[in-house]
């Protein structure tokens, strides 16, 4: 089991306890991480369960979409910034060999 395997499952652990201790069943915690994908959006989960907004299942399952989206829209940013710094550095390199042909 790889490092970031290992924080998944504690961070799996952590959501199923705190779900437990809501009241809520501790199965539903591996439904919830293989959503969330991530230890740190389980994390938000579990704060969100620990902190006691949740007053029934509907609210955890739109709490768990709604922290999806945003990790997703996160991951699509920062693709997006990179590919937009790759073609940056092509136009750049571009650019330079260009000029470099113009003066000779």
């Amino acid at each position: 089991m790889t490092e970031y395997q290992m924080r998944w499952a504690q961070a799996r652990d952590r959501l199923a306890a705190a779900l437990s201790a809501a009241g809520y069943p501790a199965a539903l915690a591996d439904v919830m991480a293989k959503q969330l994908r991530s230890p740190k959006a389980i994390d938000r989960m579990t704060s969100y369960v620990r902190h006691g907004y949740a007053r029934n299942m509907e609210m955890l399952a739109d709490e768990m979409l709604a922290i999806s989206a945003e990790a997703e829209a996160w991951r699509e940013k920062k693709e997006s910034q990179d590919a937009q710094a790759k073609y940056n550095a092509y136009l750049y390199y571009r650019r330079k060999e260009t000029d470099g042909e113009e003066e000779r």
